[in-house]
Order: C-alpha cells, then structure tokens, then sequence
C-alpha cells in the first residue's frame, strides 16, 4: 500500500471517529409499573422526566408477582409492587434491594362484598370464597385479619384469581369477597355497589415497595437516584392537582374519571425513603408471612434494604 493510501485511510477513520463517539446509547432506565399503580402516568402527567439525562423504558404488569419475576431476572431496573410481593421475591435470594417506599391511605385496601351480602365481619366468611393473588395485598389483608378475628386460615375457601378476574367475579356471584385495592375499591363501589367490611387500617402497613435490581445499583447509581427525586416531586404536584390528574388518568386508563376521583381524592399518596418506621413495619410484615407460612423461612430484612438513596428521596 502507498504512503498516500494509507494517509487517506488514517483521514476517512479519523472522519468517523467523532460521530460514532456521539452516537452512543444514551441511559435507559428500565421500570415497571402495574397497571393502576399510576406511577407512569403521575410522571407524565407532571411532567417530571423533562431535561431527565436518561430515557425510561415503562413496563406494564397486571399483578405483583410478573414483575417480581422481572426483577429477578434483570429485565427491569426499578419496580413497584406491594411490600409482601417484595418480600417473596426478597425471600428468594434474588439480586434486589428495596430503596424507597410510598405510603397511602389504609382505607384504599380493603375487603369487599357484594352489595346483598349478608357478610357483615370476617368471621361471617366462614366456608365463602375469597380472591386473593399469592403475595399481594389480598393474600396478607385476609390473612391478617382471619389472625386478629382468631379465625384459622380455612375459615375461608381461597380461590387464586388475578384482581382484574375477581373484579369481574365479584359482582357475578363466583366469589364472595374480593380483598384489594384501588381503583377497583371505587370501581366496585360505584358501579356494583359492592362495600368494604374492612380496611388495611389497624391491620397492616400497606407499604408500597421501590425496589431495584442490584446491578442495575451498581451500574446506574445516579440515574436511581435522578428518577427517585422526580418520582417524589410528581406525588407532590398529584396532590396538588388532585382532580386534574384524576381526569388524565382516568382517560390513560380507559376508566370512568368519577372512579379515579372516588380513589384520588383519599389516597393521599407520598414516596420517601427507608426510614427507622418503614424498616420496622417491613420487618413486621415479613414475620407474620413467616408465622402464617407464606415465607418459607424467617427473613431478616435488613439484609434487603439499601438506604444510600434517602437523600434522593428528600431527607
């Protein structure tokens, strides 16, 4: 090859050097949301992700437990889902940590009957069929209140449906109560007249859990810790513009906005960190699972918590 040649091919792939510096993937954060845990739309609806120096990839799921397993395999980055969906995954051993919690009103889980119900208590249950979702909230507000009742666990007849399939059940008569939580707490009691005969309230913590991959901790450190104060400042404009939102989201979820009002304007909603009360409470749920059998094993949850994003999350 001449001096020339070779003087051309230095120039052409010195050229291209810069461009394909400049085209590299930009951050993608991969996260997954349920369907009417409402976390993207609050995002979007807020405007939050505006100048974000990463891209996020929204994955949807219709229970806890699909993107628990997606958590374990690395397909998401971040997930949220209920404490009790956390803790069977946690319970696993799987690569996840919990980084952040949000809180609600204890009054948006609760169990529910049909209108003609004669069930007034837990205890009227006796022999009934009960939905409930293996490590959801259903799963553990039966079960904790069967427990404060003095009742056995086969007081019930438990019969495994996803919330979208009970939701439709209930009203039918296939089952005879329905534990769960919003919307399909308003949707029941709006369009079927189902009424709850209890609540999370004096029962469980109704923790919802962040929880994140820990390569992805490794590896995307800043980006968590970007979204997590973003996440917190589109609860905060949720609340401020409770009914807006409410008609935005009802409209991305194909529902009747009267529903969204019904559930929003009592959520009440926060995001914060893993605090000393967030910790005890998650360690609290993870003994009664064990004491009931769901966890197989006593689990010391400590070991599952990463607090190193409390300042992410306002504190």
């Amino acid at each position: 090859m001449t001096l020339s040649r070779r003087l051309r091919r230095l120039l052409v792939s010195s050229l291209f050097a810069v461009p394909l510096a400049q085209a590299a993937e930009p951050l993608v954060l991969h996260v997954g949301d349920q369907n009417y845990y409402n976390v993207r739309a609050s995002v979007e609806a807020s405007g939050v992700l505006e100048g974000a120096p990463y891209q996020v990839d929204w994955k949807h799921f219709q229970a806890a437990a699909p993107l628990a397993e997606a958590l374990n395999t690395g397909a998401l980055d971040l997930g949220f889902l209920g404490d009790s969906g956390f803790l069977f995954l946690a319970a696993k051993q799987a690569p996840v940590k919990l980084i952040g919690v949000s809180r609600q009103n204890p009054d948006t889980i609760a169990l529910l009957v049909p209108k003609d119900s004669p069930v007034q208590t837990i205890a009227d249950l006796k022999g009934k069929k009960v939905a409930y979702w293996p490590g959801a909230w259903s799963q553990q507000l039966t079960l904790r209140a069967l427990e404060q009742a003095g009742l056995p666990e086969d007081h019930v007849a438990f019969v495994k449906l996803m919330p979208i399939d009970a939701a439709a059940a209930l009203p039918q008569g296939s089952i005879d109560a329905f534990p769960v939580w919003e919307p399909y707490i308003s949707q029941q009691i709006l369009f079927s007249g189902a009424r709850p005969i209890l609540t999370a309230k004096n029962l469980m913590p109704g923790l919802s859990a962040i929880a994140a991959s820990t390569p992805a901790i490794d590896n995307k450190r800043e980006a968590i810790a970007d979204f997590l104060g973003r996440l917190k400042r589109a609860r905060a404009w949720v609340d401020s513009h409770t009914d807006q939102y409410a008609d935005l989201w009802a409209k991305k979820a194909n529902l009747d906005q009267n529903v969204s009002r019904h559930w929003l304007r009592q959520a009440h909603m926060t995001v914060g960190p893993v605090d000393q009360q967030a910790a005890a409470d998650l360690q609290s749920t993870a003994d009664f699972l064990f004491k009931v059998k769901a966890l197989p094993a006593p689990l010391a949850t400590a070991t599952v918590v990463d607090r190193s994003f409390t300042q992410a999350l306002g504190q």
